[in-house]
């Protein structure tokens, strides 16, 4: 077990009472890391000193910022094994996830904002006749001291696709993530410490949301919040936001339902195989999951007998075997409520036509292993249809009419994704335009690219990461009018 402190100022230390928790492993109970339990002062400390690191980091050109952020990329590189497993132990999912996705993305997005460090640029606007001795142009400039808080179900990945373009755009930040999975945030602290950032750029803080997390987001130094969680914990960032002495900005990824329409031309095969990805990825705790399929009374049964066969090929068992593709979910609590979801669901109509029970088989006996499970006979009043399970468990309806479909997609507080299956581009095409989601994926599974923007509509939060559009977020807009003459 290693022992980590707070990271304030370019130094470790210990919180300020002295107190501490530990991160456990999600499979087998066992304690993994003990981290310094940060108080309120201890969060001051790191937002002032974040805010004393802002002049020096902002006033670094973007090559220099750049270079800053590929040392930072190579060395999370070297460790990216150590990385994966211990964010195998402390979500729960798969090693062979951790490895081949949430590491090499999260070092990928390091190396791609590097690159855009150098084309931060602004523009000018013309004037016209009115205005002729008038010159205007506008600048981005970055916020100032920017907070970055992380869930528990992507801790690296969905930290660094908000730190990475925060830092490059020239803030100084203060991170913080999950405390049920907080090790790679503080391995993070490590490696800016070896990539020689200067002190106060960032900043890493441990403890609970409540109390750490509610602090970082109300403190006066604090520009700017990037958050992916739940829409109940989003919604309280939004009031003490507007409680603060200065109101900050706030980057949102919340919760979703995604809607998934499979058309009656669709090729079963391929609408299956993603729709496996789709909702057994990382046991189903991701914000986009494939959780409602729509599929017409066509392919219907077709559809549900292939997808059930795919079900039963997943193997499911430790989160530390590399043949391992599905893992334990997050915790018994969390089992217990998306059992009882389940069970509900079934107590208003619904049937299970697979799964919908503990998975204890494989030696899992014992930890919150769920196994995927599909819903039949849901209706949009159902509570499972309009609640975020976060857990590997899918509703299907029929439709006749693609009216119909894109209605029943478009039915939910929630807006974050949405999928299309049909061999007709045209069709897709159009379905897609009318469907009310921050991401629509025609004939895939919900994905990432770092050029691409994320991020949802309604329920499901404001703001985009990754990209151009990502890093614009952590860059503010001045408009400057001159008198030349």
């Amino acid at each position: 077990m290693k022992e980590f402190k707070l990271y304030i100022n370019g130094q470790w230390i210990d919180s300020e009472d002295g107190k501490t928790f530990v991160s456990y492993h999600k499979a087998n109970g066992q304690e993994v890391n003990r981290f310094a339990a940060a108080t309120v002062n201890d969060v001051d400390r790191a937002c002032r000193a974040a805010r004393a690191a802002f002049p020096l980091w902002s006033g670094l050109d973007g090559e220099t910022r750049s270079d800053y952020l590929r040392k930072a990329a190579a060395i999370m590189r070297r460790r990216q094994r150590e990385m994966a497993e211990v964010e195998a132990m402390e979500t729960g999912k798969p090693v062979f996830d951790t490895y081949g996705f949430d590491t090499r993305v999260s070092i990928w997005a390091f190396e791609y904002f590097a690159d855009l460090c150098r084309e931060i640029k602004g523009e000018v606007i013309p004037l016209g006749e009115i205005n002729q001795r008038d010159f205007d142009f506008v600048t981005y400039e970055p916020y100032g001291v920017a907070a970055i808080i992380a869930p528990f179900n992507f801790p690296l990945h969905l930290l660094t696709r908000s730190l990475a373009p925060a830092l490059a755009a020239g803030n100084t930040c203060v991170i913080k993530a999950s405390s049920i999975t907080p090790t790679t945030a503080a391995i993070m602290g490590e490696v800016f410490e070896e990539a020689g950032f200067p002190a106060g750029v960032v900043n890493v803080i441990h403890g609970q949301g409540s109390l750490v997390g509610n602090a970082l987001v109300s403190h006066r130094e604090v520009d700017v919040v990037g958050f992916t969680g739940s829409e109940a914990v989003g919604r309280q960032l939004m009031h003490l936001s507007a409680d603060s002495p200065v109101m900050k900005k706030l980057v949102l990824e919340l919760g979703g339902k995604g809607g998934v329409i499979v058309e009656s031309d669709a090729d079963i095969d391929i609408a299956t195989t993603c729709q496996i990805e789709g909702f057994t990825f990382n046991q189903g705790e991701v914000c986009c999951a494939m959780t409602r399929v729509i599929a017409h009374e066509d392919v219907y049964d077709d559809y549900l007998a292939m997808l059930k066969a795919k079900c039963e090929q997943i193997r499911i068992g430790d989160p530390l075997d590399y043949e391992t593709r599905m893992g334990v979910l997050i915790s018994e609590e969390h089992l217990q409520e998306v059992d009882a979801l389940v069970r509900r669901a079934v107590e208003q109509g619904a049937k299970i036509y697979c799964g919908g029970c503990r998975y204890t088989e494989n030696g899992c006996a014992g930890a919150p292993y769920y196994t995927p499970t599909i819903l039949t006979d849901v209706t949009p009043d159902m509570e499972i249809w309009r609640t975020e399970v976060f857990g590997p468990v899918l509703c299907v309806c029929k439709y006749r009419d693609t009216e119909d479909a894109v209605r029943l997609a478009n039915d939910t507080e929630f807006g974050l994704g949405a999928n299309v299956f049909s061999r007709d581009l045209v069709k897709a095409y159009k379905i897609a335009q009318r469907l009310n989601a921050g991401s629509v994926w025609v004939n895939l599974p919900n994905g990432m690219h770092m050029a691409c923007p994320f991020g949802g509509n309604k329920n499901s939060g404001s703001g985009r990461e990754y990209g151009t559009y990502g890093l614009h977020e952590y860059l503010k807009v001045k408009n400057n009018m001159w008198r030349m003459h």
